[in-house]
């Protein structure tokens, strides 16, 4: 893989925590195809091959319901998120490319310190459709068997 196929991706996943973190949120399902999996796990129910998730869209129309119930129905304290992405790994499959990387994602809650949220290990399919990088899978596997906090937010 070259380096500037590295640098491409790491560029969608830079996109990917800055709409989350920074906004606007309402951005973030344009980083997916259509027919887009996005799902949050436990690494332990991925061990026992429980399907069980805690968050599972199966189309971007699905990623675009989260986001509207986020922006205009959800009633919590308000809070902030700050995703660290680190330790990529990519490799070609056909026309698709499986990337891996780790994740950390922090939480600060209007007027509390600062919490680490969740924490694990992304394994993806990035496709390139019209000339940009969209995720095609995206599984968010969390290392915790759970999250201390309700999870309203994407990792």
């Amino acid at each position: 893989m070259s380096v500037d196929m590295m640098l491409e991706i790491q560029a969608l996943y830079t996109r990917y925590a800055d709409l989350i973190d920074e906004g606007p949120l309402s951005q973030w399902p344009a980083l997916f195809v259509e027919d887009a999996t996005y799902k949050i796990v436990t690494r332990e129910n991925l061990a026992r091959g429980w399907q069980l998730a805690l968050m599972s869209c199966d189309s971007r129309g699905a990623i675009e319901d989260r986001v509207y119930a986020i922006e205009n129905l959800s009633m919590t304290i308000p809070r902030r998120y700050r995703h660290l992405i680190s330790g990529f790994s990519a490799a070609p499959q056909g026309d698709a490319w499986n990337v891996a990387a780790n994740f950390a994602v922090f939480e600060t809650i209007e007027g509390q310190p600062t919490t680490s949220f969740a924490a694990g290990r992304y394994k993806d399919v990035v496709v390139r459709e019209g000339g940009a990088l969209k995720f095609k899978e995206k599984i968010s596997i969390c290392d915790a068997a759970s999250i201390k906090n309700s999870l309203v937010f994407p990792l």
